[in-house]
């Protein structure tokens, strides 16, 4: 058997891959987070799939829902919000796993940051305004901050930065990024991206604190800032200019592989 890690998206059900849904149908057990997880997605467990919320687990309890379901042979889907690669705590999980010797496999989800940003309605890397994206949150309580990755450090780089798990900080968040953004540079948040509840609001910088107060927002968002949010004088991107498509006709692709 195999434990299967997959990202489950920001929320909305119809926002898993076909390959999520091919493990969930396949499963006849199913790790899920209750508050984070929509019930529409367990939809796709088959019948009599032993369903376990995770809410109220640590990491020990969970650990060994896993090995059990391994010792009796049983697949599991292992639904994780959002995407496997970023914040979701997979690490430790996968490093118990190997420690008892159980096989497990990852599938991909749409990143929260992406669907945020299509709530925006935009792109966050703008050609001659901003090619770079930082993912990194705010740290009070949480784990500690590697050394050099402060929010003060990757502010300096003056990129377009995203906070998770930021929300309850925002004060001390605005704050740290003033004196390298600005109180005009854009910012935005975004609640619940891709969810019915979803929330979006855009304001400067300054005013990104009481923007989240005053939206009641307390968790499950992201914070954005940076230039990127507000670019409207850019270059257009080489991708698609006359010079570009003029080399692809003169050096055009290999045509795709046909099916026998």
């Amino acid at each position: 058997m195999t434990v299967h890690f997959i990202g489950a998206g920001p929320g909305a059900a119809d926002l898993l891959t076909l390959r999520a849904v091919r493990i969930l149908e396949s499963s006849p057990v199913c790790l899920y987070a209750g508050a984070l997880v929509p019930p529409e997605v367990l939809d796709h467990c088959p019948p009599g799939a032993r369903l376990v919320d995770t809410a109220d687990l640590d990491l020990e309890a969970i650990t060994a829902e896993l090995v059990a379901a391994h010792e009796r042979g049983e697949d599991v889907a292992r639904l994780q919000s959002g995407d496997l690669s970023v914040y979701s705590a997979v690490s430790e999980q996968i490093r118990r796993l190997e420690e008892a010797g159980v096989p497990y496999s990852l599938t991909p989800g749409v990143p929260a940051f992406a669907a945020a940003a299509a709530s925006l309605g935009q792109e966050l890397t703008v050609p001659t305004v901003g090619q770079t994206i930082i993912l990194t949150r705010a740290s009070r309580n949480a784990t500690t901050m590697p050394p050099g990755e402060e929010l003060d450090n990757l502010a300096r780089t003056g990129a377009l930065l995203v906070l998770h798990l930021a929300t309850n900080l925002v004060e001390d968040v605005v704050e740290t990024l003033l004196p390298h953004y600005g109180e005009d540079c854009p910012a935005a948040v975004v609640a619940m991206a891709s969810r019915d509840d979803e929330v979006v609001a855009r304001c400067r910088l300054a005013d990104l604190a009481t923007t989240v107060r005053g939206k009641g927002i307390r968790r499950t968002a992201l914070l954005f800032v940076g230039r990127a949010l507000e670019a409207g004088d850019f270059e257009d991107s080489h991708l698609y200019s006359t010079a570009c498509a003029a080399a692809r006709r003169d050096d055009p692709l290999p045509p795709p592989l046909l099916r026998s």
